[in-house]
């Protein structure tokens, strides 16, 4: 394997730019809380003191830039019917997004999705870091098409 180091810095910016590198999205990015995922505990769908925080970390972000959506992803673990693991998902996903909006973020600017256990992050077994509500954040085009 071949490892190419550039120390040249009017090379490294040519070479971002050539790979789509966009500065200005980088520096937006630059005060978004990194943490984006949210777990839960057994048929739970609220969140702790911290997770509260961060939540409204992310409220404030997305209040700083109003063109900036989110999706909010509910998820269970796959103890119980897929009925109420969809119910449960959907708590979790409206809790968070009554927070950002209780927060002063506009309802607009959130779109939600529920899984219940369709979607695990980890194996079926480990129940644990599968009850989690995750973020994601939308170029705008991307939000319009949803």
């Amino acid at each position: 394997m071949t490892t190419l180091v550039l120390d040249n810095p009017q090379m490294l910016a040519e070479a971002a730019l050539l790979s789509g590198f966009n500065a200005a999205q980088q520096g937006q990015e630059a005060g978004r809380p990194h943490r984006t995922r949210f777990h839960y505990g057994f048929n739970k769908h609220t969140l702790d003191e911290a997770d509260t925080e961060i939540l409204k970390q992310h409220a404030a972000y997305l209040k700083r830039h109003p063109g900036t959506r989110i999706k909010i992803h509910g998820h269970s673990d796959n103890f119980g019917s897929g009925d109420y693991n969809q119910f449960l998902a959907r708590l979790r996903a409206h809790s968070v997004a009554r927070l950002l909006t209780k927060e002063g973020v506009s309802p607009s600017a959130i779109i939600m999705a529920t899984w219940g256990a369709d979607r695990p992050l980890a194996r079926p077994e480990d129940r644990a870091a599968n009850r989690r509500v995750e973020l994601e954040y939308l170029s705008m085009d991307i939000a319009q098409a949803l």
